[in-house]
């Protein structure tokens, strides 16, 4: 079994042993999955994806394709290792609030652009979250209805949006 990941979380590596040979990459560059989470938001916030199908269909229409800047907003990093350090400096080019939730947080970002707070607080308080950690029993399902309701209204946008992230997390 070849794994497309850096990890084996999500395999039952006692029930391979002996049967099944498991392979797996070492690592990937924190910086390019830092940068893709990064393109990822500007996807989401610029509509870049609904842009290009319109386009491919000849609808040049600006109706529902306005985003909104990054700037003065603020993000919500769930997990502060090697990703999220360098998420986290990524969104403060842009001039974004870092809000950070990690079990162990890190000395060497704990300065006035980047707050650790409770996972509560860093749902309540974000317009964007996105999440750096391991898949663990603690992580597994960080993101569910509860903390959802818990999202500014404008983090998901309106009850559509709301219900198709439900849809993701169940």
């Amino acid at each position: 079994i070849v794994l497309r990941c850096a990890g084996f979380n999500n395999v039952d590596l006692n029930a391979a042993e002996g049967k099944v040979a498991i392979v797996r990459v070492p690592a990937y560059s924190p910086y390019a999955v830092a940068e893709h989470t990064m393109a990822l938001i500007f996807t989401s916030v610029r509509r870049i994806h609904k842009a290009f199908v319109r386009t491919k269909s000849f609808n040049f229409s600006l109706s529902d394709l306005t985003g909104f800047d990054l700037y003065g907003k603020t993000v919500g990093v769930i997990g502060t290792g090697k990703i999220g350090k360098i998420f986290i400096n990524i969104c403060k080019g842009f001039g974004m609030s870092v809000l950070a939730y990690d079990k162990y947080p890190s000395r060497e970002i704990c300065c006035e652009t980047v707050k650790y707070v409770a996972l509560d607080e860093l749902f309540k308080e974000s317009d964007i979250i996105s999440l750096h950690c391991p898949l663990t029993e603690e992580t597994y399902h960080v993101i569910d209805k509860e903390t959802i309701d818990k999202c500014k209204k404008k983090c998901y946008n309106n009850q559509k949006n709301k219900n198709e992230m439900l849809e993701y997390c169940l």
